[in-house]
């Protein structure tokens, strides 16, 4: 990979046109809906006289939809193009973020989440081809915007949901609303209408993609990830003990090590250790802090939390890219089977291991997170030779930093 230290560089990395930042923008918002909801989540319990396992439904239904959606995003881009797609996702977006803020009960506000994640996906699966396909300076400098969007979003996600959620647990929704409603504006008015690619994509190609022995290892293997780094984020709130700024507190700074360790930390130690190395090292690492988690007292809860950020922005950039190299499918394919698969582990983690903290206790589903990070290193060492392209990728120099949550 190329240095990007330099003043062209930085030069080119500024130099975008309005619909760059546009659509940039909007990626920022689309992202602070994943960890929007981490501070007010105790609120909303209170609130509707719900439990906490009732509650993380929230998270379950929106990556369970998200999911499911990933297979369709390429076939609806490839008929209306990429600047309709966004446009869908982010109406969506609008219509259901706002919806969630006017539920009375955890049913409807589970079911609002879920077509949000619908309309997440389809933008989220979008933007990234948008950008690189406008922005000036190369694909290289459009996914470092695109990861910074990603970066800014996951980390203000926290603030965002704690400084609304203080006033009323149903600010956020309604903020999201706005905020998205503004993106649409600006991609609306701002960017041009995307060419549909010559070749369209097929309903089943994810699925048959799939087929491939490095894609569904590192599909597998993400999996297993995506369980614990979802016990993390939806379970930790409950036990923290703190108010909605405390919680956002927390979730901030875990989501600036996210970003941090995902723009700049990933790459640097794949130069240097190769990237199925770099997820043994980020996998054990997640492991060790789950079970830091599930044995200390309430400060080290909060260390450990915050500093679960730091693998958890190493496994998404190199599980990301490895989706994207380790097989000779499209790159939209590709990752559209890839994150069906590990999504699932986002949709089912919140509510199991919600669920098992309330019936055996709060460590337990940590334990069991970390029990998931040690699967995660065994699909990857019984199925390493499945992974070699990915090792002549990183002696070449030649991978992309990629999106980590797109």
């Amino acid at each position: 990979m190329s240095a990007r230290s330099d003043g062209s560089s930085r030069g080119a990395f500024l130099r975008q046109p309005v619909s760059v930042w546009a659509t940039a923008f909007a990626a920022v918002v689309a992202f602070m809906g994943i960890g929007l909801v981490d501070p007010i989540l105790p609120s909303i319990a209170k609130g509707l006289s719900a439990t906490p396992s009732q509650v993380s439904l929230l998270f379950t239904s929106y990556f369970l939809v998200t999911a499911v959606a990933m297979l369709i995003t390429g076939w609806v881009s490839s008929r209306i193009g990429g600047k309709r797609t966004l446009l869908a996702g982010l109406a969506l977006v609008v219509v259901f973020a706002a919806l969630a803020g006017t539920s009375d009960t955890v049913a409807g506000l589970v079911g609002f989440r879920a077509g949000w994640g619908f309309g997440n996906a389809l933008f989220v699966a979008t933007a990234l081809a948008v950008i690189v396909g406008a922005a000036s300076g190369g694909a290289e400098q459009a996914i470092i915007l695109y990861e910074a969007a990603l970066g800014l979003g996951i980390s203000m996600g926290p603030l965002l949901g704690a400084t609304l959620g203080d006033w009323n647990w149903r600010a956020p929704f309604f903020g999201t609303a706005t905020l998205m409603a503004v993106g649409f504006v600006l991609i609306a008015t701002l960017l041009k209408d995307t060419p549909k690619p010559a070749v369209r994509t097929r309903l089943g190609d994810p699925i048959r993609a799939l087929a491939h022995g490095g894609l569904s290892t590192t599909a597998f293997t993400a999996l297993f990830y995506n369980f614990a780094f979802f016990t993390v984020l939806a379970f930790t709130p409950f036990i923290l003990g703190l108010s909605a700024y405390g919680i956002g507190a927390v979730f901030f700074g875990w989501g600036v090590l996210v970003a941090l360790s995902s723009v700049f930390g990933a790459p640097w130690l794949q130069r240097r250790l190769g990237s199925v190395n770099v997820l043994y090292l980020s996998l054990a690492l997640l492991a060790v802090l789950q079970i830091g988690i599930a044995a200390s007292g309430h400060w080290g809860i909060i260390v450990c939390t915050i500093l679960a950020g730091i693998p958890i922005g190493f496994n998404n950039t190199v599980f990301t890219e490895a989706a994207m190299e380790v097989s000779d499918a499209p790159r939209p394919v590709a990752s559209a089977g890839y994150n069906f698969v590990r999504w699932m582990g986002g949709a089912l983690a919140p509510y199991l291991m919600t669920k098992l903290g309330e019936e055996a206790g709060t460590s337990w589903p940590y334990i069991v997170g970390a029990l998931c990070c040690a699967a995660a290193i065994a699909i990857l060492r019984l199925r390493r030779g499945h992974l070699v392209s990915l090792e002549r990728v990183d002696v070449d120099h030649t991978f992309q930093p990629a999106a980590a949550i797109s």
